[in-house]
């Protein structure tokens, strides 16, 4: 009987930094193509067309795609917590990226209060967001 198999957080985690960082180029590559203001690219999402509201996301890809034009002005005003979120991510990838050829371990995953803190702070961006005060974090 083969040995089982690793569950699957722990065979992503053992993916080459390059296949993460070409993955990562090869999304940024198709989010710049594609256009998401252009109409009919995607879907509308369903949060604003159902409640009104705009929810954590609203305006990423157009964040992403002003990032893959090297605008950071439009990118923080398409979506200020993905700008955050991606730079936080870029400098993961960075770090594992010069940690690598030493064979040197990996850092560890972050406490849950980090998650925690993620998550409160995601919810503050989307009330603030969604309140006259905050109009300017609005996509």
């Amino acid at each position: 009987m083969p040995p089982p198999r690793p569950p699957l957080a722990g065979r992503l985690s053992r993916l080459s930094p390059v296949a993460w960082a070409a993955g990562a180029a090869a999304a940024l590559g198709a989010v710049a193509v594609l256009d998401p203001a252009a109409p009919g690219r995607y879907p509308r999402c369903p949060v604003p067309a159902l409640t009104g509201l705009h929810c954590p996301g609203c305006g990423g890809l157009r964040c992403v795609t002003a990032l893959a034009d090297a605008d950071l002005g439009a990118a923080l005003g398409a979506n200020a917590l993905a700008v955050a979120i991606l730079a936080a991510l870029l400098s993961f990838l960075a770090l594992r990226l010069a940690l690598a050829p030493f064979g040197r371990p990996l850092p560890t995953p972050p406490p849950r209060s980090v998650a925690w803190a993620l998550g409160g702070a995601a919810l503050v961006f989307t009330v603030l967001r969604n309140l006259p005060v905050g109009a300017a974090l609005a996509p």
